[in-house]
């Protein structure tokens, strides 16, 4: 009896051990596939630099709820100011997106009505000789501001140019959205030159 059950027992005994080295056969191979694996995405190279989530995170393209009316302005200057970083125009479409016109409707955001709805006119009245001092400038100052109602903000700031003698003096009137899907943003109603900008005309 004993001999029977000792030869009963053997096939189990050898199933698991040879279960044992299939398995651990099996987690090796695993083991050296996910390091191989681990190793091939680390030679990737990561173009980004480190901060740059959290720097994405501080600095939204466009109107945020967490931003005061000077706040807005200043977002919109400092794009202007690196107007072409980090691709061309790319302070012009930060403006765009603070734009508080209707893109279906003319627009008095520059002062005279102006069809605004495709950015591409709306590219080309800042490339205009009274708007392009905007664009890369080297200097400003705020001369004034105003809270002309609770919800309509508007500042007054010197510009210098990055030509020489070129400055030129704008006023930014910011409008708090009440309700819709803009409710509690400020957004830009219109920024105008104090000069008599589009006195010969504008091809735009």
């Amino acid at each position: 009896m004993s001999c029977c059950s000792s030869l009963s027992a053997a096939p189990t005994s050898m199933s698991l051990i040879s279960k044992r080295k299939f398995t651990r056969s099996v987690n090796k191979h695993v083991i050296v596939s996910m390091n191989s694996r681990f190793r091939a995405s680390a030679e990737v190279p990561d173009f980004l630099p480190a901060d740059w989530h959290q720097a994405h995170k501080k600095n939204p393209l466009g109107p945020s709820l967490h931003f005061t009316a000077e706040e807005a302005i200043q977002r919109q200057l400092d794009a202007l100011r690196y107007n072409d970083r980090p691709h061309q125009d790319y302070g012009i479409e930060v403006m765009y997106q603070f734009a508080g016109f209707n893109p279906l409707q003319r627009s008095t955001y520059f002062g005279p009505f102006f069809d605004l709805g495709q950015f591409e006119r709306f590219r080309r009245v800042f490339h205009h000789s009274t708007y392009r001092v905007l664009l890369g400038h080297k200097e400003r100052k705020i001369l004034s501001s105003l809270i002309v109602e609770e919800n309509r903000f508007k500042q007054r700031v010197w510009i210098r140019g990055c030509r020489p003698k070129e400055e030129e003096i704008f006023q930014f009137t910011m409008v708090q959205r009440v309700g819709g899907s803009w409710d509690g943003y400020w957004l830009t109603e219109s920024v105008l030159n104090d000069g008599d900008a589009f006195s010969g005309g504008l091809a735009y």
